[in-house]
């Protein structure tokens, strides 16, 4: 929904054609979450669908310009002040590869784990290094504030994502560990099997 919603936010700054709102969108984030103009139309267009926008004349080049309407923005009034829903959060794909890495055989999930951390760590310093050029100027207009905002959460996540990794790392230790010092299964025999192992057949 963030770019159904992102796309009503620019759009309440004025009338835009499709490729003047991917460009806007990438610019304000960015280009973090890159668009295509199949997938602003196609949104566009179950906006229209929907009574929130609505064809708007088209510009000196001929574009088709888009408009917001007032449900339009009483929709993205309510995007504003809902809290997102983490009730039911996005797939995460690291996650899922180490669940499913768990028991795997032949699979070493401490391998996966630190190969994950060296890339985490890596991007990290990526968000970090472009964060420090973005304030080597101080940010003055709302596309610089806004990468701003968008790029210190992405450093925020990658430092969350590398504490997890040290989490499930220590865990798995720990759960070998464990495993390790457990007392081998104790091996019963019955009565009949005991009898027969102890005494020889006979021959005749």
């Amino acid at each position: 929904m963030s770019i159904r919603h992102g796309l009503l936010a620019l759009l309440e700054r004025g009338p835009r054609y499709g490729s003047q709102l991917r460009t806007e969108f990438e610019s304000r984030t960015g280009s973090t979450w890159p668009l295509n103009v199949g997938q602003v139309y196609t949104t566009l267009s179950r906006l229209e669908r929907d009574g929130l926008v609505v064809q708007d004349d088209e510009d000196d080049q001929g574009h088709a310009l888009y408009a917001i309407t007032d449900d339009g923005r009483t929709e993205l009034r309510n995007w504003f002040e809902t809290p997102v829903d983490r009730n039911n959060p996005p797939r995460d794909e690291l996650a899922i590869k180490l669940a499913m890495a768990v028991g795997a055989p032949g699979v070493d999930v401490r391998a996966v784990i630190q190969s994950q951390r060296r890339h985490t760590l890596k991007a990290m310093q990526d968000y970090t290094r472009l964060k420090a050029q973005s304030l080597s100027a101080v940010p003055t207009n709302r596309d610089e504030v806004a990468w701003l905002l968008v790029l210190e959460q992405l450093i925020f996540q990658a430092e969350a994502e590398a504490r997890w990794l040290d989490h499930c790392e220590t865990r798995l230790v720990r759960l070998a560990e464990a495993a390790a010092t457990e007392p081998e299964p104790e091996v019963r025999t019955t009565g009949r099997t005991a009898s027969r192992t102890a005494r020889p057949h006979s021959r005749r």
